[in-house]
C-alpha cells in the first residue's frame, strides 16, 4: 500500500517548502535588525524591494537614506519607536522610497519586536514588500467609490431641484428654486448664469454670486462668440475642461472671468419642444474635466430646468392675459363721491399652479346717482376662469345701467337677475346692492344670495348688518321669484360700510359665521382711514392665500359740514305693499332730521304719510314719494307724492258729510305751502316746510 502510494504521488525532495521561497514568490523580503549592534541584515528579495545592490548597503539603517527620503524615514522611525515604547510586539507602516531611476514606489513593512527576559527590546525581525500595486488598486477603488458617491449626490441634487421646480409658477420662481435648494452649489459649481432667448438675443435673467457679474453680457446676440450663444445655436451642451480651453475658445469672455478663478465650465442649452428657450452655465473653480456620469447628470438638470421654465413662461402669459381681462372688466377708476371716503381692492385667486385660474368673477362698483346718492355694488359670478370674468363684466355693466336709469334697488336687482338668466350661460351670481343718500345717511340694501355687509361705527365697534335676501342672480327668474326685499338702515356720520365677497371671509373647514366674526374683529381693530383699512384687509387675504378671489368696497360717510342744498330722495310705494310704506316713512324721518328739520320732523312725517295714504286709497296704481331740499334764497323742504290718476284731491270743509278729504285740511294746517301739479296722465301733490326757527 505504501509503495503504491509512493509511486502514485511523487513528492519533491524539498517538501515541505522553506518559508524563504514562499516569501520570495510573494515578492516579500526579510530583514533582521540587531538593535544592540545597530545593524540590519537583509535577504536578496529585500534588496530588490529597496532597489539596492548588496555592495551599496553597509548594514547601517542610515544607509537606507539613499532610497528612503528623510520625511519617510522620520515617520518610519517614529512608528518603530512608538511600538517599542508602548511595549507592543509588532508594528506595520507604509512608506515611500525613491527608486534608482527616480520614480517613487510605495513599500510596506511589518516587524516583530523580540525582547529579553527583562522586557528590553533586542531584535526586530520582519518583512518588506512592494505595495505599489496594492495601493494603486486601493486608490482606484477609493476613487471609484468617491465618483459613485459624487454621482449619487449629484443625482439627489437633481431630484431635489426637480421637486422644488415642480411648484415654480414664474421665471423668478425657477431661479429662486435653484438658489434656495443650493442646486448649483451642491453640484460643485461656484457660480451660475442663465439667459432666455428673446427676439434673436439672449437676455441674462440670473447670475450668482453677486460678484460674478460680467460686464456687457446682460443682452447678447445668438451669433456672438459666447458659450451660451453657442449652445443655443447648436443645441449641444458645451463642457469646457480647463482654463486654457476657455481662453482659447472664448477670448472675449475669458478676460472677465479671470478673477473668478474658473477652472472648468458646463453650458447647457435649455430646450423645450425641440426649440431653445435659453441657456444655463455652471462655472467651477476647483475641478477640471467632467466624467461621463457627471455630464449625464448635468444634461438631465438642464432638461428639468428647461421644462420648468417653459411651464413658468406659459403660466405667466396665461396669467397676464387673465389679469388683463379681469382689469378690463373691473372699473378703471372709482369716482370721488361728495360726503364719502371710498376704498376698493381686488385680489386674484391663487389656485395652486392651475393655469387660467388666477382670475374670477368677483367685482365691485360705485355708481354716482342723482340727488347726491350713490350706489355701491359687490358681487361674485360662479367660477374661476375667463368665462366667469366675461359674465361678470356684462353683469356689472347692465346693473350699473339699471341703477343709473333711476330704478329702485329691488328693481335693479330683479332686472339684473333676468338679464343673467337670458344670457344663456350656466353661471349664477351673488350680489349685494346698496343705495345711499349721503346727506341723510339713509341706506337701502338688497341682497341676492350674497353675504351680509358690515358696518364699523364711529366708536370703533363693528357689527354684521342682517339684510333680507333673495335668490342669487340668474336663478330667481328660473324659479319664478323676482322679489328682492329692501332693507333700510341708517349710516351715521363717521360710520363705514364694508361690502366684500366670501373670499375674504371663508376658510376651508371653518363656519361662515365664525369667519364673519373674525372679520368684524379685524375691522374693529383696524385703522379708521378706509384706504389703510382696505390695505390691511387685502394683505390679510394675501397672507392667508386660498383658491378664491377677493373683492371689497369700503364707504365711510363723512360728517356733513352744513345742511345740504338740492338734496333729493325718492321711494316707490306699490299698492298694498305695507313694507314699502314703512320704508318710505323711515326714509322721510331720517332725511328731515339730517337736513335740519328735527323740531318739525313729526309734522312732516304726518303730512307725508297722509299724502301717500290718499294716493294709495284713491288711485288704482302705486305712488312715488320724492323728498327734496330746496335752496332758492331760503331753505325749504318739499315733499311730492305722484300717482297715475288725473283726478284732483278735494278739500272738504267742516260740516260736510263723511270723513274723506279731511286729510287735506291737516296738510293745509301743518305745511307752509301745498299744491297740485299735473304730471302727464297723472298728478303730483306737494307740500313745503321751512326749517326750524
Amino acid at each position: 500500500m505504501a509503495d503504491r502510494g509512493a509511486s502514485a504521488v511523487s513528492l519533491p525532495q524539498d517538501w515541505p517548502a522553506h518559508p524563504d521561497p514562499i516569501l520570495a514568490l510573494n515578492r516579500m523580503g526579510t530583514f533582521d535588525w540587531d538593535l544592540d549592534a545597530g545593524l540590519i541584515h537583509m535577504d536578496a528579495q529585500a534588496y530588490r524591494v529597496f532597489d539596492l545592490r548588496p555592495e551599496e548597503f553597509d548594514g547601517h539603517p542610515g544607509s537606507l537614506g539613499v532610497r528612503v527620503p528623510q520625511p519617510e524615514a522620520a515617520r518610519l522611525d517614529a512608528a518603530v519607536a512608538r511600538a517599542i515604547k508602548d511595549g507592543s510586539e509588532n508594528y506595520g507602516a507604509y512608506f515611500r522610497i525613491r527608486c534608482r531611476d527616480g520614480t517613487p514606489r510605495w513599500t510596506h513593512t511589518q516587524g516583530y519586536i523580540r525582547r529579553d527576559g527583562t522586557g528590553r527590546p533586542r531584535r526586530v525581525i520582519g518583512i518588506v514588500r512592494d505595495a505599489t500595486e496594492e495601493l494603486a488598486e486601493s486608490e482606484v477603488r477609493s476613487l471609484r467609490a468617491a465618483q459613485d458617491e459624487a454621482f449619487r449626490q449629484q443625482t439627489n441634487v437633481v431630484q431635489a431641484v426637480s421637486a422644488a421646480l415642480a411648484h415654480a409658477r414664474s421665471v423668478r420662481d425657477v431661479i429662486s428654486a435653484l438658489n434656495d435648494t443650493d442646486g448649483f452649489r451642491h453640484l460643485g459649481a461656484a457660480s451660475m448664469v442663465m439667459g432666455l432667448v428673446e427676439a434673436g438675443r439672449i437676455r441674462l435673467v440670473a447670475e450668482g454670486p453677486v460678484d460674478a457679474s460680467v460686464p456687457g453680457t446682460q443682452v447678447t446676440r445668438i451669433d456672438e462668440q459666447y458659450p451660451m450663444s453657442e449652445v443655443v445655436r447648436t443645441l449641444v451642451p458645451r463642457f469646457i475642461e480647463s482654463p486654457e480651453e476657455f481662453a482659447e475658445g472664448y477670448p472675449i469672455l475669458w478676460p472677465h472671468l479671470t478673477d473668478l478663478r474658473v477652472t472648468s465650465a458646463a453650458y447647457l442649452p435649455l430646450i423645450a419642444q425641440a426649440r431653445p428657450i435659453g441657456a444655463m452655465g455652471l462655472l467651477y473653480s476647483d475641478r477640471r474635466g467632467f466624467s461621463t456620469e457627471e455630464r449625464a447628470v448635468l444634461v438631465a438638470l438642464g432638461s428639468t430646468v428647461a421644462q420648468s421654465l417653459q411651464r413658468a413662461m406659459l403660466y405667466e402669459r396665461e396669467k397676464d392675459l387673465a389679469q388683463s381681462l379681469q382689469q378690463a372688466m373691473l372699473p378703471r377708476t372709482i369716482p370721488s363721491v361728495r360726503g364719502a371716503d371710498i376704498a376698493v381692492r381686488y385680489r386674484a385667486a391663487t389656485a395652486g399652479g392651475a393655469l387660467g385660474r388666477d382670475i374670477g368673477g368677483d367685482w365691485y362698483d360705485l355708481i354716482p346717482l342723482p340727488g347726491g346718492r350713490v350706489g355701491a355694488v359687490i358681487g361674485d359670478v360662479q367660477g374661476h376662469d375667463t368665462h366667469a370674468a366675461a359674465v361678470m363684466g356684462q353683469l356689472r355693466i347692465v346693473l350699473r345701467a339699471y341703477a343709473a336709469e333711476g330704478h329702485t334697488p329691488a328693481t335693479v336687482m330683479a332686472r339684473a337677475s333676468v338679464f343673467l338668466h337670458e344670457l344663456d350661460t350656466d353661471r349664477f351670481a351673488t350680489c349685494l346692492y346698496a343705495e345711499a343718500d349721503l346727506s341723510t345717511g339713509v341706506l337701502q340694501a338688497v341682497r341676492a344670495g350674497h353675504i351680509d355687509p358690515l358696518v364699523r361705527h364711529s366708536d370703533g365697534t363693528c357689527s354684521r348688518v342682517p339684510v333680507e335676501g333673495g335668490l342669487p342672480l340668474g336663478l330667481s327668474a328660473e324659479f319664478g321669484r323676482l322679489d328682492y326685499p329692501v332693507s333700510t338702515l341708517q349710516l351715521e356720520p363717521g360710520h363705514t360700510l364694508l361690502l366684500c365677497t366670501d373670499g375674504l371671509v371663508e376658510q376651508p373647514g371653518a363656519d361662515l359665521d365664525d369667519g364673519m366674526r373674525r372679520l368684524s374683529a379685524l375691522v374693529a381693530d383696524g385703522p379708521e382711514d378706509v384706504l389703510a383699512l382696505a390695505d390691511r384687509l387685502i394683505r390679510m387675504a394675501e397672507d392667508r392665500g386660498g383658491d378664491d378671489d377677493v373683492a371689497l368696497l369700503l364707504l365711510r360717510r363723512r360728517v356733513p359740514e352744513a345742511p345740504p342744498a338740492g338734496g333729493r330722495l325718492q321711494q316707490h310705494v306699490a299698492s298694498g305693499d305695507a313694507e314699502a310704506l314703512i320704508q318710505a316713512r323711515h326714509l322721510i324721518r331720517a332725511a328731515v332730521r339730517s337736513w335740519g328739520y328735527r323740531d318739525r320732523a313729526d309734522e312732516i312725517e304726518l303730512v307725508a304719510d297722509e299724502l301717500i295714504t290718499n294716493a294709495l286709497l284713491h288711485t288704482e296704481g302705486s305712488a312715488i314719494v320724492t323728498l327734496r331740499a330746496l335752496d332758492h334764497g331760503a331753505h325749504r323742504l318739499r315733499i311730492e307724492v305722484e300717482d297715475s290718476s288725473s283726478a284732483l284731491p278735494r278739500r272738504l270743509d267742516a260740516g260736510e258729510d263723511g270723513v274723506s278729504g279731511r286729510g287735506l285740511l291737516l296738510v293745509e294746517r301743518l305745511a307752509d305751502a301745498w299744491g297740485v301739479e299735473a304730471r302727464g296722465g297723472g298728478k303730483a301733490v306737494w307740500c313745503e316746510f321751512r326749517p326750524d326757527a
